[in-house]
């Protein structure tokens, strides 16, 4: 169970500051507000080389983005000021992870991006507005886990009997997006953010499943490593993937191979890098976003970003990201409660391996998944996702300061 304090707590009204209940954490909102007004700023400047055929793709990108925001700070604000921790032991939450799975299946019904079926389409007069769900099943992934694993006290015939529920969801989930979805990429972040949360709940059933997924998660390693190396070629072409997934992980092998076709995204990407250098060219300044950059505003903002501002411009997203999950774990060390842990904990794995997956795609260092660099590329199931994400976490600070839970 949750573990509550019996302090007295304060019975003022929950103040807004900054856009935000007083008691939660200044610093994240703070990196969450630069973060935004950054990336809308990148936004503007990669969507340039666009915008010279269409001359409305620059304002009605930046339009779709201040909207996104919008909606996602609102949805913060909502969830930071009404979010409680029972309502992961509510009868009805397990409705909002069935509701995921829904929406996963209706992108079915819509056209492929890139390959994938990942997006449902909602035609808006002259835009057109996409949703992602998986991006809404990573966090639902850290919430079952919390709901099911964290502070249990009952006792268990076996591990499956405890993990059964949270497997059963995110296995579906994860067959849904790969196999059906096609989108490996957020397959990838799924597992892993499961993996972490799956590693904090201290109950006895949970070592013996904890060994397992070491175990697993160190076969992987190794089998991607094997992978990726020149010898490895052969059986990435025997995989049962799409053409496009095999031709993201030999180009990230070696992508000056092919360089002006498979590998054209990730050479572009690299020059834009080696261009940059420390201090960049000046905002706005990039020449890779001018020569048909795949990405230049989603998948590929990074590059844009060092192109322009070099690695300070860099640092300028990494600090605030850092910062945000010192401030989380800082937290999560002090929080007694296994299902605020794993809510705080899960929420900064989340952008540290969106994190640690867009740069490792970029640079080449790993195969291009299509994982968007949060809060900085364009798009609004991203933006917004993180957003709620952050909005749980700050209601699960602002219980701890108020004393209603330990």
């Amino acid at each position: 169970m949750t573990v509550y304090t019996n302090k007295k707590t304060t019975k003022k009204h929950r103040g807004f500051h900054i856009l935000m209940p007083e008691g939660t954490d200044l610093l994240i909102r703070l990196s969450i507000a630069w973060l935004s007004l950054f990336g809308t700023l990148m936004i503007a400047s990669a969507s340039m080389g666009q915008a010279l055929n269409n001359p409305l793709y620059l304002p009605l990108t930046i339009i779709k983005q201040v909207v996104y925001l919008v909606g996602g700070f609102i949805a913060m604000r909502w969830l930071a000021t009404n979010f409680k921790i029972d309502f992961l032991r509510n009868k009805n939450f397990p409705l909002l992870a069935l509701m995921v799975i829904a929406a996963l299946i209706v992108c079915l019904f819509f056209p492929e991006v890139n390959g994938a079926k990942a997006w449902i389409r909602v035609p808006i007069s002259t835009v057109d507005v996409s949703i992602q769900p998986s991006e809404f099943a990573k966090i639902m992934t850290i919430l079952i886990i919390a709901a099911y694993c964290g502070d249990v006290t009952k006792r268990f015939k076996n591990t499956w009997d405890m993990i059964k529920v949270p497997m059963i969801f995110i296995g579906i989930y994860l067959f849904i997006v790969v196999v059906l979805q096609s989108d490996l990429g957020s397959m990838v972040v799924i597992f892993a953010i499961a993996y972490i949360c799956f590693m904090i709940p201290s109950h006895p059933q949970m070592r013996k499943f904890r060994k397992w997924l070491a175990i697993l998660m160190g076969a992987g390693i190794v089998m991607i490593i094997f992978i990726l190396t020149p010898y490895g070629e052969g059986i990435i072409r025997k995989l049962p993937l799409k053409s496009y997934q095999i031709n993201r992980i030999l180009s990230s092998i070696n992508p000056f191979a092919d360089q002006y076709n498979t590998g054209f995204q990730l050479v572009s990407g690299l020059v834009a890098f080696a261009t940059g250098g420390w201090t960049g060219l000046g905002f706005g300044n990039s020449v890779r976003k001018y020569t048909k950059f795949p990405a230049a505003n989603t998948d590929f903002i990074l590059a844009i970003v060092v192109e322009e501002l070099g690695y300070i411009g860099f640092l300028l997203i990494f600090i605030p990201y850092l910062l945000i999950m010192w401030r989380l774990f800082s937290y999560a060390s002090r929080i007694k409660s296994e299902k605020a842990k794993i809510i705080l904990i899960g929420t900064s794995m989340y952008i540290l391996i969106h994190c640690l997956f867009n740069i490792g795609g970029v640079t080449g260092m790993i195969p291009l998944t299509g994982v968007p660099l949060l809060m900085i590329s364009a798009g609004g199931s991203s933006t917004i996702s993180l957003l709620c994400a952050i909005g749980i976490a700050q209601a699960v600070i602002y219980q701890y300061n108020n004393g209603e839970i330990e």
